[in-house]
């Protein structure tokens, strides 16, 4: 059977994102693999052994277009509202909680953060199928 064990995503600036995923995830390096032309920093945080890979190529000096095909990236926490306002303190400029009940029951609660690149993440509510 497979295991997922990270997700890569490719990165401007290695301080600022590096700034934004602590903050915002309490992700620390975990590894880092340097190379003549790129690095890869392997973050991850005490709840999870999944990491987020960052891609820093070095010859890199504009923006990456996301394109149409990026989704987002999914965390799950326990408090959404304590989590949102601490986001909202950092000065990370959460979007507003959503409650989604499409059929009248609340089956999630969440709201999504850009980081400094432009990839979507969606914060989560523990809880249902979103432990």
């Amino acid at each position: 059977m497979a295991k997922a064990i990270h997700t890569m995503i490719r990165v401007l600036d290695e301080a600022r994102s590096l700034d934004f995923y602590q903050k915002a995830f309490g992700l620390e390096i975990a590894d880092r693999l340097d190379f003549p032309s790129f690095t890869l920093i392997y973050l991850r945080n005490k709840e999870t052994d999944f990491e987020v890979e960052l891609t820093v190529n070095k010859d890199r000096s504009q923006p990456y277009e996301l394109g149409d095909g990026y989704g987002h990236l999914a965390v799950s926490v326990s408090d959404i509202h304590a989590e949102h306002a601490r986001f909202v303190s950092e000065g990370l400029a959460p979007r507003k909680v959503v409650e989604f009940a499409p059929t009248g029951e609340v089956i999630a609660r969440f709201f999504f953060v850009q980081d400094r690149d432009g990839y979507q993440i969606e914060v989560l509510e523990r809880g249902g199928r979103y432990l």
